[in-house]
């Protein structure tokens, strides 16, 4: 079989002859097409960050953010089509919201991630819908400490310590395995997340970014809070530095 869909790319709800539902292939290709997002789970926390490619001098800073929030405890990197992403947030809290109104307890990162990967897989089931075009990292502290997991377009769900989507993730994965993120805490993983993004971003190819940063921690009272400006600005800064050294040497 040729690589390219020939006609089994049609529908959804389609396989090709070895197996392959191409729609779902296209979509995973639009979410590694977008800026990189990476997640890292540490030993009191989650950090989010995520490099959002800057299309026009225009926008305001801080518009169109793809770091979200779930619930006071939970929030959302997505890389692909920002449409998409915000659509799945949007049902992300709809099912956080639904599990605390039946359980009164705020709803377990597992929880999420599963709920949000059955959403997902359903649109790649019928022939009158197409499958989401991102990946989605979620970061949550719950009473079973931080958790992290990842929802593929085809709605696949793992649980990560480290985890990288969008175009730069081969790198990313590269440079947070060599991370001890169970000794790390969440003010030392910023720095890491902000030096990763700053390392993958590709200046001769790729427009300018914005570095958005997240996190959920004692610093932050357990809430999923942006990264104060004044620590964000210090790890970008560090981010640099380390950047135009390695340039140097």
């Amino acid at each position: 079989m040729s690589s390219i869909g020939t006609g089994y790319d049609l529908s959804v709800s389609t396989y090709s002859p070895d197996g392959r539902v191409f729609q779902v292939e296209y979509a995973q290709k639009a979410a590694d097409l977008s800026g990189t997002a990476i997640g890292l789970k540490v030993k009191d926390g989650v950090v989010l960050a995520v490099e959002k490619i800057v299309s026009s001098k225009l926008l305001v800073p801080g518009s169109n953010r793809r770091i979200q929030s779930i619930d006071l405890h939970a929030g959302m990197a997505t890389a692909g089509l920002l449409a998409d992403g915000r659509h799945v947030i949007n049902r992300a809290r709809d099912e956080a919201a639904q599990y605390k109104d039946t359980y009164r307890v705020p709803a377990p990162a597992k929880i999420i991630a599963d709920r949000v990967g059955q959403y997902v897989a359903a649109y790649t089931l019928y022939s009158s819908v197409r499958p989401f075009g991102i990946s989605a990292i979620i970061g949550c502290v719950d009473d079973n400490g931080p958790g992290l997991y990842m929802v593929e377009p085809s709605g696949v769900y793992w649980g990560y310590h480290g985890c990288a989507i969008g175009k730069g993730k081969q790198l990313a994965k590269t440079e947070i395995e060599k991370l001890k993120l169970t000794e790390l805490t969440a003010a030392e993983a910023v720095k890491e997340a902000a030096q990763i993004i700053y390392a993958v971003h590709d200046d001769s190819k790729d427009k300018d970014f914005e570095l958005e940063l997240s996190w959920i921690c004692k610093a932050s009272n357990y809430r999923h809070t942006l990264v104060p400006k004044d620590i964000a600005a210090a790890a970008e800064s560090a981010a640099k530095d380390s950047l135009d050294m390695e340039m140097d040497g």
